[in-house]
C-alpha cells in the first residue's frame, strides 16, 4: 500500500463484500446499502490512486468486472431473501444486469479500438506533421479516461433504485433506476462509435510513416541521438539534450519506447519515437552521417545495421564501473570518452576496442558545474552525500549505503564545528536490494531528525522574513512553470521545476501539437534557473536536507556543496570538475592502495572505510584550504579524467561530430564510385577442406 489511507480503503473493500453477503442473508436493506456504499467508495478510491492491490486482484480472478458482478448477484439474493423472488422488480433486476453486461463487450471493444487507432506508429515532438496529414482531436476525456470503471459504475442507478423499491415495496423507483442504467449505458456506447470511423480517426500507419519520411527529406537530419531503455533510464538521454541543441549539424533524437518519450525533458530538438523495429528500419535516414548511442542495449542493432552513417558510443557517464568498458562497445565505429582516462580504461580492459577508434571529447554536460570558491566566513559548510545504487549483481562494493551510509551521515550531522548535510540518493536505490531500500529509509529518517534538532538549536539563527519572501517567490515561479509546461507543481516543493507534459493526454494529439514554442521554452529555461536559485534560499543555509526527485538536479547540489561523499560512479568523475574535496567509500574493503589502483577517479579522494573512518580529513580540507593536501592532485586528475578546459568541451564535441561525418561522406562516395564504375567485389577464395593427414588440432 502506498499510504495508510490506501491500506484502510483496501481493508474496507475486502471486508465490505462479506458484509454484503451477510446483509443479503439476514436480510437487511440498510445494512446492504451501507456495505455497498463502502465497497463502491473504497474501490473507486483505490482505482484513483492506482493501488497495487487493485492491479493484482485481476490476477486472482477478482478484477473490476467480477467485483461489480458479485455485488449485483448479492442484490438478487437480497431480493429473494426479502420475498421478492417472483415479483416483477426481481425479474427486472435480472434482465437489467444481463443487458448491462451485454453492453460491456461493445463498450470495451470500442474503447480499446479507439485507443489503438490513436496510438501512432511513430510519435513525434517538434515536428510539423499537421501540415502533411490530418490528425483529428481526441475524444473528450470524459469518454475514455478510466472508461471501464465509469461504465461499470452506471449500475449505481439500478442498484439504488432496486433497494428503494425493496424498502417501499413499490417497483417504480427500481424501474426508473434500471432505465437510467441501461439507457445511459446505451448512450455511452453510442457516443464512442463516431471515433472509430470517418474523419474522427487518425490516418493509418502507412500515411503517418509517409508523412514522417516527407518531413525527414525536408529537414535532412545529420546527427542522430538514438536511445532505448526502461522508464527509469530516461535520465540517460535527458543528460544529452542540451548538447544536442548546441550541435553545429542538424540534430534528431530517435527513441524506441513511449515511456521514454513521456519522460523526456523539454527540448527544441526534433524527436521521433519509433517503437517498431521494422518501422525504424524503413525510415528515410539517408542524410544522417553520425549516430550517437547513450546506452548499450539490444535494440541498437536496428540502427547499427545502416552503413551510410558512422556509429558512436557516447555513454551516459564516465566512471571505473565495468559498464564503462563493455565489450559490446567494439561494434561502434568510434567510442568517445571524456579524457585520457577513458582511453586508458579500454586499453587495460582489452575488450576489443582499438585505441585508434577512441576520441576524447570532454563532457559538455559539466559546463554548469562551478569551481571551488571556498567557504565564506560565517557560513556553515555543506557536505553532499550522493551514494550510487546497489546494482544488479549484488556486489557489496557497488554502494556505501548498506554498510556505511548511516555511519557517514551520523558522523556528518554530529560534526563539530557543524556542517550541513545534503542527502541525494540514486533514483534506483532500493529497486533490487531490500537492504539498500531499508538503509535509505533509515538515512532519510536520520537526516530529517537531525534537521528538526538543528531547527530547535539556539546557535542557528533564521532570517524568517527572507525565507518567507523566498517561499513566496518559489511558489510564483512554480505556478508559472506549471502553466508553461502543463504539469502541476508538487512534491518536495520542486515539482514545478521539472516535467514536460509529454506523457499527458492523447498520443495522436501530442504528435500533432508537439511543436515547441521557442519563447515559452526559453522562458521555462530561465525560470528553472531562477527556481534553483530561489529554492536554496527558501530554507536556512544550515538546514540538513534530503534531496529527492529530479529537482534540484545533481549539478545544482554540486554547486551549493563544499565537499562530497560518494561511491564509484560517474557522480565522482563529474564532481571532480568542481575541484572541491571529495571522499569515496571503499565498501568492498579492498584497502586504500588496491582501491586506488582499481579506480582512477579516487586517486585524489579521501578514502573512507565502512566505519566512516577518514571523514575528519575531508572536513579539515573543507574548513581550511591549507589543510587540503590533495588539491593539486585533484587538478591533475581533473585533466586526466575530463580533458583540458580549453577548447570548451562542446567545441571538442562538435569537432568530433564534423570529423566523423567527413569519414562517413568519404566512405559513401567511395561506394558510389565503385558502383558507378561497375567494380565487382574482390573474389574470396573458397576455404580448403581438411585432407587426410592434416593436423586439425594446430
Amino acid at each position: 500500500m502506498g499510504s495508510a489511507a490506501e491500506l484502510a480503503a483496501a481493508a474496507l473493500m475486502m471486508l465490505g463484500f462479506p458484509a454484503l453477503m451477510l446483509a443479503a442473508l439476514v436480510p437487511s436493506i440498510p445494512a446492504f446499502a451501507a456495505a455497498a456504499a463502502v465497497t463502491y467508495l473504497a474501490d473507486h478510491y483505490l482505482h484513483r490512486k492506482g493501488s497495487y492491490l487493485v492491479n493484482r486482484l485481476s490476477k486472482v480472478r477478482a478484477g473490476l468486472s467480477i467485483r461489480f458482478l458479485i455485488r449485483q448477484l448479492l442484490l438478487i439474493l437480497l431480493l429473494a431473501r426479502l420475498g421478492f423472488a417472483n415479483d416483477l422488480i426481481s425479474y427486472g433486476a435480472i434482465a437489467c444486469f444481463i443487458a448491462f453486461y451485454g453492453l460491456q463487450a461493445p463498450h470495451g471493444a470500442l474503447s480499446t479500438l479507439i485507443r489503438n487507432r490513436r496510438r501512432m506508429p511513430v510519435a513525434t515532438r517538434n515536428i510539423d506533421l499537421a501540415s502533411r496529414i490530418r490528425i483529428p482531436d481526441a475524444p473528450p476525456r470524459l469518454l475514455l479516461h478510466r472508461s471501464a470503471e465509469k461504465m461499470l459504475h452506471l449500475d449505481l442507478a439500478a442498484v439504488a433504485g432496486i433497494l428503494v423499491s425493496a424498502a417501499v415495496e413499490s417497483a417504480v423507483a427500481g424501474f426508473v433506476g434500471i432505465g437510467i442504467t441501461v439507457g445511459v449505458g446505451c448512450l455511452y456506447v453510442a457516443a464512442l462509435v463516431p471515433y472509430v470511423r470517418g474523419r474522427k480517426t487518425p490516418p493509418n500507419a502507412e500515411k503517418v510513416l509517409a508523412a514522417v519520411d516527407d518531413w525527414l527529406r525536408a529537414y535532412r537530419p545529420e546527427t542522430v541521438l538514438y536511445f532505448s531503455g526502461s522508464k527509469d533510464s530516461v535520465y540517460q538521454v535527458n543528460m544529452w539534450l542540451e548538447t544536442m541543441e548546441q550541435l553545429d549539424s542538424r540534430p534528431l533524437i530517435i527513441l524506441r519506447e513511449r515511456v521514454i518519450l513521456a519522460g523526456l525533458a523539454p527540448t527544441t530538438v526534433p524527436v521521433i519515437c519509433v517503437p517498431g523495429g521494422v518501422h525504424l528500419m524503413n525510415l528515410d535516414l539517408t542524410d544522417v552521417r553520425v549516430a550517437l548511442y547513450a546506452a548499450n542495449v539490444g535494440k541498437n542493432i536496428h540502427l547499427l545495421r545502416v552503413p551510410t552513417m558512422k556509429h558512436v558510443f557516447i555513454g551516459h557517464g564516465d566512471s571505473d564501473k565495468l559498464a564503462s568498458v563493455n565489450p559490446f562497445s567494439k561494434v561502434y565505429d568510434e567510442v568517445w570518452t571524456a579524457g585520457r582516462a577513458g582511453r586508458d580504461r579500454y586499453a587495460i580492459a582489452d575488450v576489443g576496442v582499438r585505441d585508434d577508434d577512441i576520441v576524447e571529447v570532454g563532457r559538455p554536460q559539466l559546463a554548469p558545474i562551478r569551481t571551488r570558491q571556498g567557504v565564506p566566513h560565517g557560513r556553515v559548510p555543506t557536505v553532499l552525500y550522493a551514494p550510487t545504487w546497489e546494482g544488479w549483481d549484488g556486489n557489496p562494493g557497488n554502494t556505501s549505503i548498506v554498510l556505511a551510509g548511516e555511519r557517514i551521515v551520523r558522523t556528518l550531522v554530529r560534526a563539530d564545528p557543524p556542517v550541513r548535510v545534503l542527502y541525494k540518493p540514486h533514483p534506483f536505490t532500493g529497486t533490487v536490494s531490500k537492504e539498500a531500500g531499508a538503509a535509505h529509509a533509515r538515512i532519510t529518517a536520520l537526516v530529517e531528525k537531525a534537521a528538526a534538532e538543528r531547527a530547535a538549536d539556539a546557535r542557528f539563527t533564521v532570517d524568517t522574513a527572507a525565507q518567507t519572501a523566498a517561499r513566496a517567490e518559489l511558489a510564483r515561479v512554480e505556478a508559472r512553470l506549471a502553466e508553461l509546461i502543463g504539469t502541476a507543481a508538487g512534491g518536495n516543493g520542486n515539482g514545478g521545476a521539472g516535467g514536460n507534459g509529454y506523457g499527458r493526454g492523447d498520443e495522436a494529439e501530442a504528435t500533432r501539437d508537439g511543436l515547441v514554442d521557442l519563447a515559452r521554452h526559453e522562458e521555462a529555461a530561465r525560470l528553472r534557473t531562477e527556481w534553483n536559485e530561489v529554492y536554496w534560499r527558501s530554507f536556512p543555509g544550515h538546514e540538513h536536507r534530503v534531496i529527492s526527485g529530479a529537482e534540484p538536479r545533481l549539478y545544482d547540489c554540486f554547486n551549493v556543496s563544499d565537499a562530497m561523499v560518494s561511491d564509484i560512479s560517474s557522480v565522482v568523475s563529474d564532481f571532480i570538475a568542481s575541484g572541491k574535496p571529495y571522499a569515496v567509500t571503499d565498501s568492498a574493503e579492498l584497502g586504500v592502495e588496491e582501491f586506488k589502483r582499481q579506480n582512477t577517479a579516487v586517486r585524489a579522494a579521501t578514502i573512507l572505510s565502512n566505519d566512516a573512518g577518514g571523514l575528519g580529513e575531508l572536513l579539515d580540507a573543507v574548513r581550511d584550504p591549507a589543510a587540503d593536501p590533495l588539491a593539486e592532485a585533484r587538478g591533475d586528475l581533473k585533466r586526466y579524467l575530463l580533458g583540458p578546459d580549453e577548447p570548451a568541451s562542446i567545441v571538442q564535441f562538435n569537432t568530433a561530430v564534423a570529423n566523423l561525418a567527413g569519414k562517413a561522406d568519404t566512405r559513401n562516395l567511395g561506394q558510389e564510385s565503385r558502383a558507378a564504375a561497375g567494380t565487382e567485389p574482390a573474389t574470396v577464395p573458397a576455404p580448403r577442406l581438411a585432407a587426410a593427414g592434416d593436423d586439425v588440432t594446430a
